[in-house]
């Protein structure tokens, strides 16, 4: 349970006021003391994520929350943080007190809704007065109520009201390539290893394809791009496909022979972590980009750059290249946008392993809402390279 991917977890943030009892609440919910729990208003500062096993559902991460009343100097920037974690969110549980719904309630309840993020109510504290009227009227509207008292030992109830929450969710057979290879397939990789590279490991995304074939029962055969021809060579047989990292595709397509299959982990990724199809309008929209438009990098995690970097260094080499001019570019890591995000034309997001297929549809759908359009590392290295329709062959009946 411990190792499982972050970017394959279910995310629930635990929501409320201060002092509401959201910590004893996750405590009730574990059954074991995971967070501090006192007396003392805003005892819970930045966001703290506990990993949990939850039968059947599987891996998830609860994130105990900063009370989203705190008006201090230091409680906005703490809000900000809480912003983060309900953007990348599955599931919201607002915790209330003996106080009932507030207005500031309201207004958290209203900015799930509208980015479609599922939420239960917890009426917590109840030993020490009931829930006003306002308060079970809007959850009769919308939902069940869950009630709590301080003398309450565990969180069944709750534990319930998720499993229920999401085995009522449509789960789609969502895969990287299984569904795009059969048993006893060559599929072969390509993993350049330069400076870039993790010392001692293969990066995620690489990782979860070697595992999808062999969970598919095909052969998948690992090599680097200067080994690449040597290695075809000694197949009895063309591979059924080629799966290359991005940053190798000019190389790698030279030698590949056009009947054979080739893709970039981007490209499949672009199907697994969101909506392929708005990706695919972001390169529609790249090329009638002008020198005038602004375009953003987006990197979804931190990690130090190199002189291969391909997010900081190698795709504004290329886009100056390809263009031929210098484009007006910035680049971003890790959780937040610039704050000045609408100035930008056109985002260029990394594949997003990272980041679960939620945040990364949500990610989307924000930046169309800004009239933004969005495209990915993969897409936009292939499209440069004059190499798209083919990059998507392998993908073709699978886009619908």
């Amino acid at each position: 349970m411990k190792s499982a991917l972050k970017g394959e977890r279910i995310n629930i943030c635990v929501l409320g006021r201060m002092n509401v009892g959201k910590s004893t609440i996750i405590n009730k919910l574990f059954e074991q003391g995971v967070s501090i729990v006192s007396d003392q208003p805003g005892t819970t500062t930045d966001p703290v994520q506990k990993r949990y096993e939850m039968i059947p559902i599987g891996p998830v991460t609860i994130y105990d929350t900063a009370g989203y009343d705190d008006e201090t100097k230091l409680g906005k920037e703490r809000i900000k943080s809480t912003l983060k974690v309900i953007s990348k969110s599955d599931l919201a549980i607002i915790v209330l007190d003996q106080k009932g719904l507030l207005d500031v309630d309201l207004s958290y309840i209203k900015k799930l809704e509208k980015l479609k993020i599922g939420y239960i109510i917890v009426c917590n504290k109840l030993d020490l007065g009931k829930a006003n009227k306002k308060t079970t009227e809007f959850i009769c509207q919308k939902q069940n109520l869950i009630c709590f008292s301080n003398k309450e030992k565990n969180g069944n109830i709750l534990k319930s009201e998720i499993i229920e929450h999401f085995k009522n969710q449509k789960i789609d057979n969502n895969f990287i390539v299984k569904d795009l290879i059969k048993s006893n397939d060559v599929v072969v990789l390509v993993m350049p290893q330069d400076s870039a590279a993790p010392k001692g490991r293969i990066i995620l995304p690489q990782m979860q394809v070697i595992r999808e074939i062999l969970d598919q029962k095909a052969i998948g055969v690992c090599c680097t791009d200067t080994e690449l021809k040597k290695t075809l060579s000694k197949l009895s047989n063309p591979p059924k496909l080629v799966i290359t990292d991005s940053q190798a595709l000019d190389r790698v397509m030279k030698i590949v022979p056009m009947e054979v299959n080739l893709t970039t982990f981007s490209t499949l990724f672009a199907r697994y972590k969101g909506d392929i199809k708005a990706l695919l309008d972001g390169i529609k929209a790249f090329r009638k980009i002008k020198k005038t438009d602004k375009i953003l990098i987006v990197e979804a995690c931190s990690h130090h750059n190199t002189d291969q970097d391909i997010g900081s260094v190698l795709i504004p080499r290329m886009l100056k290249k390809y263009l031929g001019y210098e484009p007006l570019i910035a680049t971003t890591s890790g959780d937040g946008f610039p704050n000045d995000i609408d100035k930008y034309k056109l985002v260029i997001h990394c594949g997003g392993c990272m980041i679960t297929r939620t945040e990364m549809t949500r990610r989307i759908k924000e930046y169309q809402n800004r009239s933004m359009y969005v495209t990915n590392y993969g897409l936009i290295i292939s499209e440069m390279n004059g190499q798209l329709d083919r990059m998507l062959r392998v993908l073709k009946g699978k886009l619908s």
